[in-house]
């Protein structure tokens, strides 16, 4: 156990910045004590405790404002950054190395009994407000910017933004991992400011060409007088 909360330690020094001191990361981090505690409610929910791991979660979600089922399986060096708003339902499944900013829903699609939530690859990124929804896979090293809602799977080494959800790059497996070790939100595409850019563009065209095409003073035709 002192060899997790050191790891845990370790892995908050290497996504955040601003953590000072060890002291500060283990009473300051709500992110920190609510994988901890997901440890203890995660083993006994493995044996069958099913109600002690639900009340540990339940005031797990009380301290810290994150929400994870003791069902769900959570591999090593996993960080919640902030964390309020954070829910990770029964059946999903986390691996190494992965980074949820806060308001992240790891949810389900329905009421099956069976596996209904996602499964993360390692090192996968996904930013604040993001929904990944249903039994799907992310695939390692994937991104997922903030305010994307994912129902479907997704390839390794690719970025998902919008609503749905969809890839806008994928990197080949040669791409050092270094690069996608954060998620730098301000270099995510963004597909509606594009669209809505090129609306504006294809408007201003159209109002120039309707300029254009405006009768002048000289082209109305001028009348007579009759005597």
């Amino acid at each position: 156990m002192i060899r997790r909360i050191r790891e845990q330690i370790q892995t908050v020094f290497k996504h955040d910045p601003a953590a000072k001191s060890s002291m500060e990361v283990l009473l300051c981090y709500p992110g920190v004590h609510a994988i901890l505690l997901h440890r203890i409610a995660h083993r006994l929910y493995r044996w069958r405790w099913f109600i002690p791991a639900r009340l540990l979660s339940h005031v797990s979600r009380i301290l810290t404002g994150i929400e994870i089922h003791p069902g769900a399986t959570i591999g090593r060096r996993f960080f919640i950054d902030h964390g309020m708003g954070v829910v990770i339902g029964e059946t999903a499944i986390i691996g190494d190395d992965v980074l949820l900013y806060q308001g992240v829903t790891l949810g389900g699609t329905g009421h099956e009994k069976e596996k209904r939530h996602p499964t993360l690859g390692n090192h996968v990124v996904v930013g604040s407000g993001a929904k990944v929804l249903g039994n799907i896979d992310l695939g390692e090293w994937v991104k997922v910017g903030a305010g994307s809602v994912v129902v479907k799977d997704v390839p390794a080494h690719a970025t998902v933004v919008g609503i749905p959800g969809r890839v806008v790059a994928v990197k080949g497996i040669a791409v050092a991992h270094d690069e996608w070790q954060m998620l730098e939100h301000g270099e995510l595409p963004d597909p509606v400011g594009q669209t809505l850019a090129n609306l504006n563009e294809r408007l201003s065209l159209i109002e120039a060409e309707v300029k254009v095409r405006e009768p002048t003073d000289s082209d109305v035709p001028t009348r007579l007088p009759t005597g």
